[in-house]
């Protein structure tokens, strides 16, 4: 319970410290990236600027229509002859005519790229990754369109530095998560040490006073019934009195004994015997020994043995199991006594018994089906908490008073029936099911593997550990 709940504080610290470091890194890496675009940018804009005022612009001598310019460029003069060679870092100029033709490049291939004007620049791709950031602009004179300007930079400029930051960026998080889960996991397990230092008096309190109170109980008891076998006792009021004390002392009993056996299960003090156990054994014991009780409220009593299927795995002994023989009669008790309890009159409570495979493996299924009032949905989550029934704010929210179900074990008794019947279940690496419907009845199915699929040190897999176990 503890390492679960350790994990969960490590997972929990280790993902917020992972999200605010990856905003972050990406906020980092935005902006970055968008100050190298900048920088481009601006390169560009000012490239713009120089050529603008370097050109040689003359008079045009040739006879122009209305819509003609009166001006030209000096091509030779402004810009020299294209070089041969270009580096693949350098910055390329093209230079259009007013009607966007080309006239000259730097570039040793034309590109098959539009003119768009703009007051930034974009990023065009040229071949398979190989991409350029270009910005064109007019060039104009006295309000005549001298032609156009378009000067490219190789986009590597931004994604070689923009790709190396992210791989740091990437690696440093990775890196920083990591110190951070052991970090956290470090903390937690400090943060968590005396809470379960707390627990384990706690429990180690429960055991004890548990184990000292049955004494005395039992000592009570003894004098009850003592006087109860006294033959001088003829007052009727003195006799109930004490068949009401007999009955409260036997009830504590049962919860100190519950209470004893749970707290020797969460703190893993319990001893349990696995051995070669027939269960077809165990429940003609249970149902033999619960049968007085069920004639005395006139509810019938079953049990159902059903014949090894050709689906099962055959054995000479199909209903065995490695148990212990004790803890399993008082699982079925807990679950056949809590079906008679609360089952009306000339009700039946049935209990079968048969093999199933899954996956291959054998395992047993007992069903145990009462005719009783039923459990209301929303309660059947709640059915194998403990004490569950002693928390009236909680009962009360799910189960109102005029409405509390028969079925359910949580009327009367001590609250703990289910939850040590489930205990017992997960110590035999089994799986205890309930499903129920108002007015028809409640199913209780416990699954048992034939064979454990390993050995279960009760002390190292407390029951919400057991929980997870095949």
């Amino acid at each position: 319970m503890f390492q679960t709940t350790r994990r969960r504080l490590a997972l929990w610290y280790t993902g917020v410290t992972a999200i605010l470091l990856l905003v972050f890194a990406s906020g980092f890496y935005l902006y970055v990236r968008g100050t190298l675009i900048e920088r481009v940018d601006d390169t560009l804009s000012h490239v713009v600027e120089v050529v603008q005022r370097s050109l040689v612009v003359e008079a045009s001598n040739a006879d122009l229509s209305p819509l003609d310019s009166p001006f030209i460029v000096n091509l030779e003069a402004s810009f020299g002859d294209p070089p041969d060679a270009v580096d693949d870092d350098r910055i390329d100029l093209e230079w259009f005519s007013a009607e966007g033709d080309l006239l000259w490049s730097t570039l040793s291939e034309v590109l098959e790229v539009p003119i768009r004007l703009g007051y930034r620049g974009e990023t065009v791709e040229i071949a398979d990754d190989y991409l350029l950031r270009q910005l064109t602009q007019r060039v104009m004179l006295n309000g005549n369109v001298l032609g156009y300007l378009r000067v490219s930079h190789p986009w590597f400029e931004v994604t070689k530095p923009a790709r190396q930051l992210f791989i740091d960026l990437s690696l440093g998080t990775s890196l920083l998560v990591g110190l951070v889960a052991m970090t956290g996991w470090f903390l937690s397990g400090l943060a968590i040490e005396p809470i379960q230092d707390s627990y384990q008096h706690l429990k180690q309190f429960t055991a004890d006073a548990s184990h000292e109170l049955r004494n005395p109980i039992a000592l009570i008891q003894t004098n009850v019934q003592v006087a109860l076998a006294d033959p001088e006792l003829e007052m009727p009021e003195q006799r109930q009195q004490l068949e009401v004390i007999e009955r409260l002392t036997q009830r504590l009993g049962r919860l100190v004994d519950d209470l004893l056996f749970l707290a020797r299960q969460d703190s893993g003090m319990l001893e349990i015997d696995y051995q070669p156990c027939p269960l077809d054994a165990v429940l003609m014991e249970v149902v033999e020994d619960q049968r007085a009780l069920a004639t005395s409220k006139g509810v019938h009593l079953h049990l159902h043995l059903e014949e090894t299927g050709a689906e099962t795995v055959p054995s000479e002994e199909p209903f065995s199991v490695i148990g212990d023989y004790d803890q399993l009669v008082r699982l079925f008790t807990n679950l056949v006594s809590n079906g008679i309890q609360y089952t009306p009159a000339e009700g039946r409570v049935r209990v079968t018994l048969k093999q199933s495979l899954r996956q291959g493996i054998p395992y047993l299924k007992a069903m145990v089906e009462d005719e009783g009032l039923g459990i209301p949905a929303e309660a059947i989550p709640h059915v194998f908490d403990r004490f569950y029934r002693a928390d009236p704010a909680r009962q009360r929210s799910l189960i109102p008073a005029t409405q509390q179900p028969v079925s359910s074990g949580k009327v009367m008794g001590t609250g703990l029936g289910l939850a040590i019947a489930q205990a017992i279940c997960h110590n035999h690496q089994g799986q205890m099911s309930v499903s129920s419907r108002l007015q028809q009845g409640t199913l209780f199915t416990v699954t048992l593997p034939q064979q454990l699929s390993r050995k279960i040190d009760v002390k190292s897999a407390p029951s919400e550990e057991i929980n997870q176990l095949p």
